[in-house]
């Protein structure tokens, strides 16, 4: 049997886009996309929609692996990005999948752009 491969997920979004979103939605959008954790991470630095975006964009690559890999149904609020002070940022799944994943994600951004590409592997 081929051993199953490694997937890759990226994605890029405007941060102008999701401040928007966070400004007329608010929490409803927050719910839908975060966890409680990853908005007052965001919130906590000097323009919060940039590191929003970054997460949101993170988020969205990860799906994107995942699905490539089979998965399906995947809410953004079950994709956790974890980012503490000096470390790069983890990803922890709160989903029901087929199987476990390790996740490793890299984040860039702008004022203007978020991008993000994720690699996810069957554990």
């Amino acid at each position: 049997m081929k051993p199953e491969s490694n997937k890759v997920g990226t994605d890029i979004v405007e941060v102008s886009r999701i401040r928007q979103l966070a400004n007329e939605h608010g929490e409803r959008f927050y719910r839908h996309v975060y966890t409680e954790a990853e908005v007052k991470w965001c919130q906590d630095r000097a323009v919060p929609a940039m590191h929003l975006a970054g997460r949101f964009a993170a988020k969205e690559a990860v799906k994107k692996a995942l699905l490539a890999s089979g998965e399906e149904n995947i809410p953004l609020s079950g994709i956790e990005i974890i980012r503490q002070e000096g470390c790069p940022p983890e990803v922890s799944l709160h989903l029901d999948l087929i199987r476990p994943y390790h996740c490793q994600v890299s984040i860039s951004h702008t004022d203007l752009l978020a991008t993000a590409v994720a690699i996810v592997a069957p554990q």
